[in-house]
């Protein structure tokens, strides 16, 4: 069996790994192939709900922030489309995220490097290098490579608290469009009540589509652990921290602070956008003009059981502050509870060659290294802080690691791009003396 060899394989056809694949196409001196085990490439399909957008401006495309001449631009997505103008028109820096989905499967078609229904079943090392046994509709092929890189993505989580039964009932976020129709029939029996679980954009898109279209009879419950409905923090310092600098300053320091940093900063990257908070104030309101049930919002309630019952998901909450417990049952429920990173199966054979901390996440250097020639795509939050998922980062870790793995400087990377600093920056360019302490 001929085995096709390349200097890099990519796992996942994520935007990241897109992303990767775009910027190496002109390195003539570089082979790559990302490999996706679905057919078709789709963006989040489960949550594609009319009008919804990006929270960052289109500019965090897969090329633009390292590249903004390549041909694998969202502006040249556009114009290829004949779109450019009316986007133009539009004076909105926030493309639809069905058009942003588009838009990737757009730079799917256009790389040769990408190969869709293409499924790594396992991983080894031998001889120096890297051996993937990968099934497709032809069979299963070997190919090998010297360097790898992993962009496979988080799975859906599900907390503990449900019950074996409650779990298959409870609908995912991530799952949403699919059961969509069926939550939002009338029924006739009795009014039905939908409960959602959650704080986040996600959390915060599905409630307010159900407050629009459930019937008027109907109870609407958003329930939260979290203090408070938080947005989104988008203010220009606070930006500032999406920085190559902040990254430096972030990594460097001791696991147990960028653990508690990383819970502190929930908002930077999981809140709300303002205006959705304000059109679910708006409907709330508007709702309520009309007679129709209240709605039932519940902040600082942490869920501790759901189980399965005859008459519905029996569900506790707990308020953490009064430690008060709150029993009710829901006939629907929507779980807004968010992705868990965890290394994929197929794995298994190359686990001693990919470095872990003591607790068992990734030890990720500060190049997004796991070893000496793996690397991660967007599993690196608890080592590089809140920039790892963030759209408008991947360009710059991906001029990062094609830096790294073509030992050149393939794109040129900014150091500094902030006003402030961070850490105990020196201050001694100031005019006046250094003050001393006894």
């Amino acid at each position: 069996m001929t085995v096709k060899h390349f200097d890099v394989i990519a796992i996942g056809a994520g935007p990241f790994n897109l992303g990767l694949a775009a910027l190496a196409e002109p390195l003539d001196q570089l082979s790559l192939a990302v490999f996706e085990a679905r057919e078709t490439i789709s963006w989040h399909p489960g949550m594609m709900l009319p009008g919804t957008h990006l929270q960052v401006p289109f500019m965090a495309d897969l090329v633009t922030m390292a590249d903004p001449t390549s041909r694998f631009s969202f502006l040249n997505y556009l114009k290829q489309q004949g779109r450019i103008y009316p986007f133009y028109i539009r004076e909105d820096f926030y493309a639809l995220r069905s058009e942003y989905s588009a838009y990737l499967a757009w730079a799917a078609g256009e790389l040769a490097s990408v190969h869709l229904g293409h499924r790594v079943l396992a991983v080894e090392h031998s001889a120096g290098s890297y051996r993937l046994s990968v099934l497709s509709a032809g069979g299963v092929d070997e190919f090998s490579c010297d360097k790898l890189v992993l962009g496979t993505g988080s799975q859906p989580y599900l907390p503990p608290v449900l019950g074996e039964g409650a779990a298959a009932r409870a609908v995912h976020s991530s799952d949403y469009l699919s059961h969509r129709d069926r939550l939002l029939q009338p029924r006739t029996a009795r009014p039905h009540v939908t409960t959602v679980l959650g704080s986040g954009q996600s959390a915060a898109e599905i409630f307010l589509d159900l407050l629009r279209n459930l019937p008027d009879e109907d109870h609407l419950i958003w329930a939260t652990r979290s203090e408070r409905y938080f947005p989104l923090e988008y203010t220009k310092l606070t930006l500032e921290m999406t920085s190559p600098e902040y990254i430096d300053h972030f990594h460097a320091l001791p696991q147990e602070s960028r653990d508690q940093l990383a819970a502190e900063q929930k908002g930077l990257y999981k809140g709300i956008n303002a205006d959705l908070v304000n059109e679910i104030y708006d409907e709330i309101y508007e709702r309520s003009v009309a007679g129709r049930p209240d709605v039932h919002l519940r902040t600082g309630c942490a869920a501790t059981d759901i189980q399965l019952r005859p008459e519905g998901l029996a569900v506790k909450l707990r308020h953490e502050r009064t430690a008060q417990d709150l029993s009710f049952v829901t006939d629907e429920l929507v779980m807004a509870t968010g992705y868990k990173s965890q290394l994929p199966d197929f794995l298994t054979g190359i686990s001693s060659r990919i470095n872990t901390l003591p607790d068992g996440r990734l030890d990720v250097d500060r190049e997004y290294g796991i070893g000496e020639d793996i690397f991660v795509q967007n599993a690196e939050l608890h080592t590089h802080g809140f920039t790892a998922p963030d759209l408008g980062m991947g360009a710059y870790r991906n001029s990062v690691l094609l830096n790294r793995i073509t030992r050149s400087t393939a794109y040129p990377v900014e150091e500094r791009i902030a006003f402030q600093r961070f850490g105990a920056a020196s201050l001694d360019t100031l005019p006046t003396a250094t003050a001393t302490h006894a």
